[in-house]
């Protein structure tokens, strides 16, 4: 077997498995939550114009704080009162719900379609109000206003900003009537809503990767029949196909600065990670070994990149210290451990991880102490992605014979899945916070 077709299969593994079939949008489903989730009741917001809304942003805020698994949210039905002012809220009747918080609002209609929601967040126990706040948008985005509720709330209750203002990229594949396929770059809400098309095309696209400041996706698309690194610019929609160079071009990922991306490249006879300037379009090459080096990630700090490499023998994640050139291996459990991606503090690194059951499951690794979790208990487990606040690993996995996302909070604690009717769906990345 060449190295060159040992490369694409180890870079492949981790990236595509297409069953064909209809495409529609994601809906996520917890599949496990904590012991006791903390109860809390969000009430209907009052509406003070004339005609209905759109969206009802209580009830997609409740939909945000239950899908964490870390929350219980009270059914409307059970609501003794529907309190809109402080004024009107009685403490007893949510004590006698057994409710922990209570959320309550109200939805002001401005000029030029615009829209105000004043908000206050309850602690029922202690009968005290935490949190006092207002949101103003358009009428078109009412979700991204009950997202940023979502949001604050969270960060109230549990001290962690929320994610839920941010977006997700996928890929889907679907089958046309001719038997040839269309794949697609998708973008979606975190809570897979509002998903449009950034990009579609015969053959596959692989690889996403948002820049830091959410403007831009990096993908890997094989239009013109050999891979190549392109660039998006999401605003205007703007395509920039990388200089593209003999044999693999693939896995590039943006640096914290969003003045780099590092990148595989096989131009030389052999994979190694390489970083392109995108300033002066300068390539250094990073890694100098006859092993498989490929699928790099950046530290936090920029200062370091993480990566696959079969150097000892079986795929294992190693750490270069960019300016030194200082290399560590990280990964010593388990016999294949790949797509490292390090939570924002620099604390945890997610992977791919095989261990001697011979299952791919999604696995975090303590980079302080060394201690390695699994976090998943499913089936051909790949590529995961991370929310910006370190709280859930996003993931492909298999759910019969399609595939899927999953999700899994970083203590394994929350589960859930995000099924889609649209067959197979695969390369997750999550976007950083929006500006």
């Amino acid at each position: 077997m060449s190295k060159l077709f040992k490369c694409f299969c180890f870079y492949l593994i981790s990236s595509f498995s297409v069953v064909w079939a209809a495409e529609t949008d994601l809906a996520i489903e917890i599949t496990q939550g904590v012991d006791e989730p903390t109860p809390v009741a969000v009430v209907p917001f009052a509406w003070g114009g004339n005609s209905a809304l759109s969206e009802d942003i209580a009830a997609v805020v409740a939909a945000d704080l239950g899908r964490t698994g870390i929350f219980s949210m009270m059914d409307r039905k059970n609501m003794l009162s529907f309190p809109t002012q402080e004024n009107q809220v009685f403490y007893r009747d949510w004590r006698a719900g057994k409710q922990d918080y209570l959320l309550i609002g109200r939805q002001i209609p401005l000029p030029n379609n615009q829209l105000k929601v004043e908000f206050e967040l309850y602690d029922v126990v202690r009968a005290t109000k935490l949190l006092n706040g207002n949101a103003v948008g358009s009428m078109n985005k009412m979700r991204s206003i009950a997202h940023y509720i979502a949001d604050e709330v969270y960060e109230k209750l549990t001290g962690i900003r929320g994610a839920f203002s941010t977006r997700i990229v996928y890929v889907t594949a679907k089958q046309q009537g001719d038997g040839k396929g269309t794949f697609r770059l998708k973008m979606a809400d975190s809570d897979g809503y509002n998903p449009i098309t950034i990009l579609e095309r015969k053959e596959p696209i692989m690889s996403p990767s948002w820049s830091r400041d959410a403007s831009k996706l990096a993908y890997v698309s094989f239009e013109s029949g050999k891979p190549a690194i392109y660039i998006q610019h999401l605003a205007t929609g703007k395509r920039q196909r990388l200089q593209s160079f003999p044999g693999l071009n693939g896995a590039p990922t943006w640096s914290p600065d969003g003045n780099r991306l590092a990148l595989v490249l096989s131009k030389d006879g052999n994979p190694e990670v390489y970083i392109l300037d995108l300033r002066s379009y300068n390539l250094t090459r990073i890694t100098h070994h006859y092993g498989i080096d490929t699928e790099p990630s950046w530290s936090p700090d920029g200062q370091s990149l993480v990566f696959t490499s079969d150097r000892g023998g079986q795929p294992q994640i190693y750490k270069i210290h960019l300016p030194t050139r200082k290399l560590e291996r990280l990964t010593y459990e388990g016999n294949y451990n790949a797509r490292a991606r390090m939570t924002q503090d620099g604390r945890f690194l997610a992977m791919v991880h095989r261990g001697i059951d011979n299952v791919f499951r999604i696995a975090v690794q303590d980079l302080k102490t060394g201690r390695l979790d699994i976090l998943t208990d499913t089936f051909l487990d790949e590529s995961p992605t991370i929310a910006p606040n370190g709280s859930i690993i996003l993931y492909a996995t298999q759910k019969g014979v399609r595939g899927v996302l999953g999700g899994v909070t970083l203590d394994g604690n929350v589960r859930f899945i995000l099924p889609s009717a649209s067959g197979d769906v695969r390369e997750p990345a999550w976007s950083p916070y929006l500006k």
